[in-house]
């Protein structure tokens, strides 16, 4: 069965938790997931798979650690992709956004190692299924031509 399309802003609106990600989507044994982001996230490291960044909404940063310990920063806007390799120490963070992620099946939010103590507004996990709000009632598929 050939599941229908879904309007991202929808999806967005449906949820006001951050750094929380919601899973829209699954392309082979990859998830697509979305997530509003604002604050600092935690440094952590994902030491299999690269974790690609779409910014859907507001702005990004990255920091990553280089090998010689100096960090660096990219500034995304709406728009902008960047992908943090495998095995690459980073911490995104945002003045107040949302982003698009793809990444493998079971890829944890806080990767496979973080470095400080976890704030209560990030969520380590593996992405949930995206669910309706009590405020915006159930998502409402596109239409499909006929």
């Amino acid at each position: 069965m050939v599941p229908p399309p879904l309007n991202l802003q929808e999806a967005l609106a449906s949820f006001d938790d951050i750094y929380s990600p919601r899973i829209v989507g699954r392309v082979n044994d990859y998830e697509v997931r979305i997530a509003h982001a604002k604050g600092d996230h935690v440094w952590h490291v994902h030491d299999h798979t690269d974790e690609f960044f779409l910014v859907l909404e507001g702005n990004f940063d990255a920091s990553w650690k280089e090998p010689d310990g100096h960090e660096r920063t990219v500034s995304l806007r709406q728009g902008d992709m960047f992908v943090v390799p495998k095995g690459t120490e980073h911490r995104p963070s945002s003045r107040g956004g949302s982003i698009l992620m793809f990444e493998p099946t079971g890829t944890s939010t806080t990767g496979d190692r973080y470095t400080g103590e976890l704030p209560g507004y990030v969520d380590s996990a593996t992405g949930h299924e995206l669910r309706a709000s009590a405020t915006t009632g159930n998502l409402r598929p596109l239409e499909a031509d006929p």
